[in-house]
């Protein structure tokens, strides 16, 4: 999972989209497929549109005072995993899980 931090623009044309500027300064667009609330937190759960990029990312989303929230990697491995289970049973036959 890439480290996403800080800046984010939402596509005007559909909420469900944002692109995020990495920690090199590169743009990464992704598909919003489920937000979930773990532990009183919120995440995340985005797919990225590069099509060599089978998996998920997960965010936490922090507040802001501007509306949009700001994105967070996270690093803890077993919070990542909790948040993935929880995403998974909540979008139960929305998504097609391996």
């Amino acid at each position: 999972m890439s480290d996403f931090i800080e800046d984010e623009d939402f596509e005007e044309e559909d909420e469900n989209y944002i692109t995020l500027t990495d920690d090199d300064g590169n743009e990464v667009s992704f598909e919003v497929i489920g937000e979930v609330e773990y532990q009183e937190r919120y995440f995340a759960v985005l797919l990225p549109f590069d099509e060599d990029d089978d998996g998920v990312v997960i965010l936490e989303i922090m507040p802001s005072e501007d509306e949009t929230g700001e994105f967070l990697s996270i690093d803890d491995d077993k919070l990542l995993q909790a948040v993935f289970e929880k995403f998974k049973s909540e979008y139960n036959g929305e998504y097609q899980f391996e």
